[in-house]
């Protein structure tokens, strides 16, 4: 080693070797300047130094030359990433590791010694490759992420074909006549659309809403069960039929009182029943049973408009009608219509399309079945009873425990969150007391007598007040030219000036169930209302007249014995007391715009 400026015989002195055996070594050109002999003409001459310089330097370009081959052979089967660094080869087998060296190369590696930048990014692989092979192999549960040249976000292809659910739009209708297309998975059902339609509409959930499936080319329509998918009955309509979002209140009300709906002539069983109303129900749900509904019947017959009345019995099997008589006989008995790939309908206006003989009409529709009339097998009855009992009977023996199982979901809701369900009155109102603060100080009136006296002396002398401040000319909203004339256009239950014919199709489309109502304008007298009640699955009307008291006007239904100031106390009244209507009002008619 040659200092500048110092005599060779300067490197003898036993300091500067001791100096030198600490020093690490450096590489002979680095630090040999212009004017300086190289060290191999210098270490000819100085064969007696303790460090072998020559020795360490051809140890490290012989280690750097393996390195260097190692790792070019290498970047010739390892793929270049985007970023220009090369793919971590995958770790070698247990069989092979024990030919590699265990000891990193960049250990060889003096810290003096130039290297190519190239080659420290290959000397970091190796020692990665090093340290992690010794490990067990683990699989990576994200790969996705790790490579730079993918997304870090997973790909609609990346996932299994089992959770990507198809979506479709279905278009809704309403009975005003506004839509809304919504977006349902494929195996959303009708109970599931509906609690949908009703969270965006902001309506009561009372687990009556339906989807009726209306096909208006054809003249029929049918409420969907709420076990059917939507996306599969919407494949078997045709273009022009469409969806309806409507109350059905009558939906489930066969099981609540089957007896109204299965007359005893209309119905026969093969073993005998003791006809209570559980039995009745068990026959028709359970399938080992067979009852059947038997009953004369209009039948259109295929590709002709003419009518035939035919006896007609209803199985398990299907529909049948007996070609002699009543017979009932295997022989006498052909097939009319099979329930399993069939669904039953109403006529809207079978009398105006079809020229049906009566007013109750229903058909039988095969699935298949889109714009085609011939195959469509029409059927009228004598009544409304009968009608409902051949659709009701056609369900049940369709669908048996299914229709059940819907039945109940609500019920069993409603259970669960019974506890938590609003009191009728709250906690305060039953801690309210009658007081008397006529004297100077105030009591509690403990007799109920005196309590009821004292509240009919203050509800007169507040009717008073309110008189006076009318006619005073105060603008109070308790006028009765005013609030008590059209508070009551602003409740669901009226329905404004309609008809009497589309107030009874309203009824007939929400269910004919006792005590459903809808009120409306009187056409005949045009200061008077109309209530149109169902009851016994008929349609009655109740004229509300305004009659004079005092100088008020009150309404009443029964020439004014039972007065009230406006529609909604009357209303309020007899969905609490009978009176002189033929039940309670239970349920009202409404529209929904969604």
């Amino acid at each position: 080693m040659a200092l500048a400026g110092c005599p060779d015989s300067f490197l003898h002195h036993p300091y500067y070797q001791e100096q030198a055996e600490q020093t690490p070594p450096h590489s002979p050109r680095e630090l040999a300047g212009p004017g300086f002999p190289t060290q191999s003409d210098r270490l000819a001459n100085h064969q007696e130094d303790d460090v072998d310089l020559e020795a360490l330097v051809n140890d490290m370009n012989a280690s750097l030359e393996s390195l260097y081959s190692a790792c070019s052979m290498q970047s010739e089967t390892v793929p270049l990433l985007e970023n220009g660094q090369h793919a971590r080869s995958q770790p070698t087998p247990s069989g092979t590791r024990s030919l590699q060296p265990q000891v990193s190369p960049r250990q060889k590696v003096q810290r003096s010694q130039p290297v190519h930048i190239l080659a420290v990014r290959r000397l970091q692989e190796e020692d990665q490759q090093f340290r992690t092979s010794s490990l067990p192999a683990i699989p990576n549960p994200f790969p996705e992420l790790c490579g730079p040249g993918s997304p870090p976000v997973l790909t609609p292809g990346s996932l299994p074909p089992s959770q990507a659910t198809a979506k479709q739009d279905v278009k809704v209708f309403s009975e005003d006549g506004t839509s809304k297309v919504v977006e349902i998975l494929a195996d959303m059902t009708a109970r599931d659309l509906c609690q949908l339609l009703v969270y965006r509409s902001h309506c009561v959930d009372d687990n009556s809403w339906t989807l009726v499936e209306h096909h208006p080319h054809l003249g029929l329509e049918r409420c969907l069960e709420d076990h059917e998918l939507v996306v599969q009955v919407e494949s078997t309509m045709a273009s022009e039929s469409k969806f309806l979002f409507r109350k059905n209140y009558a939906k489930y009300e066969f099981f609540k009182n089957p007896m109204n709906f299965f007359p005893e002539q209309m119905v026969t069983w093969c073993q005998q029943s003791n006809g209570s109303q559980t039995q009745l129900l068990q026959n028709f749900l359970n399938s080992s049973s067979c009852p059947e509904i038997q009953g004369f019947l209009h039948v259109k017959e295929l590709g002709r408009k003419s009518w035939k009345k035919l006896y007609v019995c209803l199985r398990r099997s299907g529909l049948y009608c007996s070609t002699k008589g009543v017979s009932k006989e295997p022989r006498h008995l052909q097939l009319l219509a099979d329930l399993e790939d069939s669904s039953v309908f109403s006529l809207i206006a079978g009398k105006k399309q079809y020229s049906a003989p009566t007013d109750y009409g229903f058909c039988i529709k095969p699935n298949r079945v889109r714009n085609e009339t011939k195959e469509l097998r029409l059927l009228c009855a004598e009544d409304e009873q009968s009608r409902t009992c051949w659709m009701t009977a056609f369900r049940l023996l369709k669908y048996g425990m299914l229709l059940y199982q819907n039945y109940r979901i609500p019920q069993q809701r409603k259970a669960l969150l019974s506890p938590f369900s609003t009191p009728v009155r709250s906690v305060s109102e039953n801690s309210l007391v009658a007081m008397d603060f006529s004297g100077q100080t105030g009591r509690v009136i403990e007799n109920p007598a005196e309590a009821q006296s004292a509240a009919l002396e203050e509800g007169h002398a507040w009717r008073k007040r309110s008189t006076r401040m009318n006619i005073l000319g105060s603008q109070s909203p308790l006028h009765p030219s005013t609030l008590s004339t059209v508070i009551h256009r602003t409740q669901h239950w009226f329905h404004g000036r309609i008809s009497r014919e589309e107030s009874h199709r309203i009824i007939k489309q929400q269910g004919l169930v006792d005590g459903l109502f809808l009120l409306r304008d009187s056409q005949s007298n045009p200061k008077a209302f109309v209530l149109t009640l169902c009851h016994h699955q008929k349609i009655k009307n109740f004229q509300i007249l305004p009659c004079e008291d005092d100088g008020q006007m009150f309404f009443s239904l029964d020439d004014g014995n039972t007065k009230f100031s406006d529609l909604i106390q009357l209303v309020d009244f007899y969905q609490l007391n009978k009176g002189v209507l033929p039940c309670k009002l239970k349920h009202h008619c409404i529209r929904v715009a969604l």
